[in-house]
């Protein structure tokens, strides 16, 4: 029996749910990376980093290739790096919404006293 999508979505959106793969994709909206450059702008273990960039290769978000020694990751399509944005400008006026009723709130405070 195939998968209901609302199903399949809260899975893609579980396994995105990790620090260390966003801040992955965030680095690699900017183009391929590295692993080494991936490691210093992240500043976790390597097998830490290892274990997430599996996560997000076995999902088909990033793929890698091996240069030399060295395999480099990028994203395996745009639609990740729109993902990223969307969900920055989301975030943004979520907050830009609590901002607005954190400055309600201590002008009824001030007001009220």
């Amino acid at each position: 029996m195939p998968v209901p999508l609302y199903q399949a979505k809260a899975e893609f959106f579980r396994m995105l749910g990790h620090p260390v793969r966003i801040r992955v994709l965030e680095l690699l909206q900017d183009g391929p990376m590295p692993v080494r450059d991936l490691l210093a702008e992240i500043g976790i273990e390597p097998a830490a980093l290892s274990q997430q960039l599996a996560v997000l290769r076995r999902s088909g978000i990033v793929t890698a290739t091996r240069e030399g020694s060295t395999v480099v990751y990028e994203l395996a399509g745009g639609d990740v790096a729109e993902l990223m944005r969307a969900a920055r400008r989301i975030l943004t006026q979520m907050l830009a919404g609590q901002h607005e009723l954190l400055a309600e709130l201590r002008e009824a405070e001030v007001t009220a006293r």
